[in-house]
């Protein structure tokens, strides 16, 4: 049973409280197409491999169009035999070590799209790709092992200069990948607090969130600063237990994600939201069943409401269902 009043009042009341992130003027000089709540953007979720199973997705994310959001998952793998380590695309154990590499996996892949989109220097859709890496585990060396790798592509990066204040937001430089990271301490360190000052950071942290939030949301998720700019958050936030208790779509529950949406943009912050599938369970390709609504039906609805709503990545594993359902509800004329 939906708490259809408690959405309406708690959306009220956001509306009245919500105030807006405080700007600089360098934050204000940040093109468009980096702006919080400028598109809205497929979010492949898990887009590798399963222990050799379903290859074909990063061929199948890409095919829906660019601009685009591309998630790797990443794993810190240890060879018994040579006792040397490196960082793998995987979603986690067992690992064989026979598993692409970030660099194949990701960068090299997409070489010819961004060395393409660098000589015709149409930066219109930058950046072209945004890739958001999760980590399965952070020891310090895998998080140094990524620093590194990023350093090797840093032409192709959206970055920005580390400053000696972290809640002073300097522009981001308008290149065509932009890449997000989680919310912890130790990457933060690692990614930001580690940097020297005037360097430039490479990726860019999240704030996170995975449970039922309630207005106001002033104390909730601060706003952007230097190195945190994505509010990175389940569906739970949206509809209470997510998933599996989630009926069908409402107006309230319309309202208290638009309400959602608005929070973040004003605090300066990309907001996404994972992950949003719809389908019976035989026909599956590897999606964890924990975010399945149970059919095309009900995930159709919260995919047209994110997207009318400006929620900037919207993590699915259906890429293809979902391009079709964005490209429908965005040529219809706005309500």
């Amino acid at each position: 049973m939906k708490q259809i009043a408690i959405h309406l009042l708690s959306s009220l009341l956001l509306f009245a409280l919500v105030r807006p992130a405080t700007r600089n003027s360098a934050a204000d000089s940040t093109p468009p197409s980096l702006r919080p709540g400028s598109r809205v953007l497929l979010d492949a979720h898990n887009c590798y491999p399963y222990h050799g199973k379903w290859a074909d997705r990063m061929e199948r994310a890409l095919g829906t169009g660019l601009p685009l959001a591309i998630e790797q998952d990443l794993c810190w793998h240890t060879d018994a035999r040579s006792g040397r380590s490196w960082s793998i695309v995987s979603h986690g154990k067992p690992l064989s070590g026979n598993e692409p590499t970030l660099k194949q996996h990701f960068f090299e892949r997409v070489r010819p799209i961004i060395e393409k989109a660098i000589l015709e220097r149409n930066s219109r859709d930058w950046p072209l790709i945004t890739l958001n890496l999760d980590f399965k585990s952070e020891e310090p060396a895998h998080l140094a092992a990524i620093w590194s790798l990023l350093g090797e592509y840093e032409d192709w990066l959206c970055t920005a200069e580390r400053g000696a204040d972290i809640h002073k937001t300097n522009p981001l430089r308008l290149r065509p990948v932009l890449v997000l990271t989680g919310d912890s301490v130790a990457q933060q360190k690692a990614f930001h607090d580690d940097v020297h000052v005037a360097q430039p950071l490479r990726l860019f942290g999240s704030f996170k969130s995975t449970d039922w939030l309630k207005a106001p949301l002033d104390s909730s998720i601060p706003p952007a600063n230097n190195y945190r700019r994505c509010w990175n958050s389940s569906w739970a936030v949206v509809e209470k237990g997510g998933q599996h208790q989630a009926g069908d779509w409402s107006e309230g529950d319309d309202r208290w994600l638009k309400s959602l949406v608005h929070f973040a943009h004003g605090q300066g912050l990309w907001i996404r939201l994972y992950t949003l599938n719809g389908h019976l369970p035989d026909k599956s390709l590897g999606w964890a069943e924990g975010y399945n609504f149970g059919s095309e039906e009900q995930v159709r609805a919260r995919w047209k409401a994110a997207i009318e709503a400006g929620v900037d990545y919207i993590a699915t594993d259906q890429y293809e269902l979902f391009g079709i359902v964005k490209r429908e509800t965005e040529s219809r004329p706005a309500r």
